[in-house]
């Protein structure tokens, strides 16, 4: 029995269920669980010296993919702004489109990672770069589509491997 089910049965509330809709069904995890009490968490399992030494009990919407593309895009210290950062320091330019955006916003609830998978989920796609931008010459502005994102495209062509190794006679 989750939380979820404590907190419907002393509203008089029916479990959630299978046969919903995944949005509908977090939706409305969403709106039990911020109704959520002291006594529902001791109902729950948690141990009342615990519970009282919570001085507030904050519960947390779930986030939706708009949520997910503002927390990559607006705090001052936003992930697609330290790339960005990264990649100007290498001489080089960074742009995600909004359709990027909402494709790793996409992915990360699809992973059910939350804000903390948006950073695996970029760093995937920028590992090969950041190791091979220093050696690039010909520095760009380089654009990450949603196409990119999916691993349909890449990023950048990377350099094809030297065809012999020159000997030093």
């Amino acid at each position: 029995m989750g939380l979820d089910d404590v907190i419907g049965r002393r509203l008089g509330r029916g479990a959630i269920g299978f046969g919903t809709n995944p949005e509908d069904r977090e939706r409305k995890m969403g709106q039990l669980l911020s109704k959520v009490t002291s006594a529902d968490l001791i109902k729950f399992g948690m141990i009342p010296e615990f519970v009282g030494r919570l001085p507030v009990i904050a519960p947390l919407e779930p986030l939706d993919e708009e949520a997910l593309v503002r927390i990559l895009t607006e705090p001052r210290n936003a992930l697609t702004r330290q790339y960005q950062k990264l990649f100007e320091m290498e001489g080089a330019g960074l742009e995600f489109t909004p359709g990027s955006l909402r494709e790793i916003a996409r992915k990360a609830k699809e992973r059910d990672t939350g804000a903390r998978g948006l950073r695996s989920i970029v760093e995937e796609m920028m590992t090969d770069i950041m190791f091979e931008l220093p050696d690039i010459e010909q520095k760009t502005t380089y654009t990450v589509t949603d196409a990119v994102v999916r691993g349909e495209t890449l990023l950048f062509e990377k350099k094809p491997p030297p065809d012999k190794i020159q000997k030093i006679a």
